[in-house]
């Protein structure tokens, strides 16, 4: 796999090869579906570019992950034919990562490349739970004409046969609400619920996982007020502290977390402050990985 010229974290060449690295990061600059502010094609080289200026040492787990080789690839272009053979790269590519026994972080990038990931995980994994932080429903059987655009990916997902947790929900459609309502494939966890009781909801969503874990974060889950950098900032969202403490339960509940994703930055010129949460947050992901390797 080719690399990219920026790497992750700017660290030292030794932690950046292929052969040796235990993460691959798969840059996703695709922006093809926006309905709003568009710009997530720009997303992933913020984070990579951010990323620099990071500690390297995780105060949380007491681990440097770097050490552990973080190989960033190459972009995924998008492909002119259309969003399928889009996808199908990103399949592709994951489908690689994972064969080669490396964890996969898709840095978006608008939220479809998430298809393309859970197509690729769910050929491998039989029982494949994805938790999906969104301020979205994204469960619209079509948008505009499209089943592959960014309001459809959780639909996509349900699809695919992975079990679905939305968390961080506060903004869907009038058919999203009687398609939930008539479901039982998807748990949802409304932003409200998150911000009334954060540990019954935290316990709810532990209880609903089994097997083999994927996480997707639209970075619009969070309130706008710490990420206004996304295609569509709906007020209300998860603090960071809401969302760390959510996804460090997830990690440490026993779960076999498989690849995630960190989708929908839409950078602001002269605001670094999104681009470097996502990157703290992309490594902090890391780090729970390599701590629950460690303690198994």
């Amino acid at each position: 796999m080719k690399p990219y010229a920026v790497s992750f974290g700017g660290i030292p060449e030794k932690y950046t090869l292929w052969d040796d690295a235990s993460f691959a990061i798969i840059p996703f600059p695709v922006d093809l579906t926006a309905s709003y502010v568009s710009g997530t094609r720009n997303g992933p080289r913020a984070i990579l570019d951010a990323s620099q200026h990071m500690e390297l040492f995780d105060e949380e787990t007491k681990l440097a992950p770097y050490r552990e080789g973080i190989f960033t690839a190459a972009d995924i272009a998008h492909d002119t034919t259309g969003a399928e053979a889009t996808l199908a790269e990103v399949e592709k590519r994951v489908t690689a990562t994972v064969k080669a026994g490396k964890f996969p972080i898709l840095l978006g990038g608008e939220h479809t490349g998430t298809i393309g990931a859970i197509t690729a995980l769910r050929k491998k994994y039989e029982d494949l739970t994805v938790i999906y932080f969104d301020a979205h429903a994204d469960l619209r059987d079509e948008y505009l004409g499209s089943k592959l655009n960014h309001a459809c990916v959780a639909r996509r997902i349900v699809d695919a046969g992975a079990g679905l947790i939305q968390v961080g929900i506060r903004s869907m459609s009038e058919e999203e609400d009687r398609y939930l309502r008539k479901t039982d494939a998807v748990k949802t966890f409304y932003a409200g619920e998150v911000r009334d009781n954060l540990a019954e909801v935290t316990k709810g969503i532990v209880g609903n996982l089994k097997g083999n874990v994927y996480i997707s974060i639209d970075l619009d889950v969070f309130d706008p007020g710490i990420m206004p950098a996304v295609g569509t900032p709906e007020p209300g969202g998860l603090t960071w502290y809401e969302a760390i403490d959510i996804l460090r339960d997830v990690m440490q509940s026993g779960c076999n977390v498989v690849g995630c994703d960190l989708m929908e930055l839409a950078p602001i010129a002269g605001m670094v402050a999104p681009e470097y949460m996502a990157a703290r947050l992309a490594y902090r992901l890391m780090g729970w990985i390599l701590a629950e390797r460690e303690e198994k």
